[in-house]
């Protein structure tokens, strides 16, 4: 479970004060595929990093699994990301100077994980890139590239992925393809799934749509349902 209780997220802009998040609460249940969706600004990816703790709040708690992230040290967040949290960006963030194997191998040596060569190689096979684990991503096309960005992500076997605009980059073919998988080991896994996208198409295949407009949340719906969830600011 994934709550956030009257989180805000105020920056300092010049002589102003520049809020991004204004007093957000709301809960994603385990294995829900959430789409978070609205204009550029309005808070979508400081809401993903919040939730991963790789920044904090101005005010408010987050919690995951019943744990308060925005109280967890610098090394209690590095374990929880090791261990129950997977992030696919939009720009790939593969390392360059590894091959696609070594890209998909080295979260699983940090944390210790037994068999981790085995896995890496199987995800791999997942992702449909068996025979370029050799290359290095530069040799690699941008759909390639963000298919070895999800097993990477999946790696660490996370109960929670967070993916950033994971298509925006793609033509709308490689972009379909990634979905695709990205949901597909979603339910294979029953991974909580949080996808940041203005793709309203791919918004729409998710259980769920939270809008965001200036930093707060515009309304709350599940998708292919009669009944609004929520509506306004929560």
């Amino acid at each position: 479970m994934i709550k956030l209780s009257n989180v805000s997220k105020v920056v300092r802009s010049g002589a102003e004060d520049l809020t991004i998040l204004d007093n957000v609460s709301l809960e994603i249940p385990d294995g829900e595929f959430v789409a978070v969706t609205g204009a550029s600004g309005s808070g979508k990816s400081t809401l993903l990093g919040l939730i991963a703790g790789l920044d904090a709040p101005s005010s408010g708690g987050i919690f995951i699994d019943g744990d308060e992230v925005t109280k967890m040290s610098e090394d209690e967040l590095a374990t929880l990301r090791s261990g129950k949290i997977g992030f696919i960006f939009q720009s790939f963030h593969l390392i360059p100077s590894l091959t696609a194997f070594e890209n998909v191998l080295i979260p699983m040596e940090i944390i210790g994980l037994k068999e981790s060569k085995s896995r890496a190689a199987q995800l791999l096979v997942d992702v449909d890139l068996t025979n370029r684990g050799h290359h290095y991503p530069t040799e690699l096309s941008g759909g390639e590239q963000q298919r070895i960005a999800i097993a990477r992500a999946f790696s660490n076997n996370p109960k929670i992925l967070l993916a950033d605009e994971p298509t925006g980059n793609l033509d709308s073919k490689n972009g379909q393809h990634i979905f695709d998988l990205m949901t597909e080991l979603h339910r294979q896994n029953n991974v909580t799934l949080v996808l940041v996208t203005h793709d309203q198409s791919l918004a729409d295949k998710a259980q769920r749509q939270i809008r965001l407009k200036d930093g707060r949340v515009l309304s709350d719906e599940l998708n292919h349902k009669d009944t609004k969830v929520t509506e306004g600011v929560i």
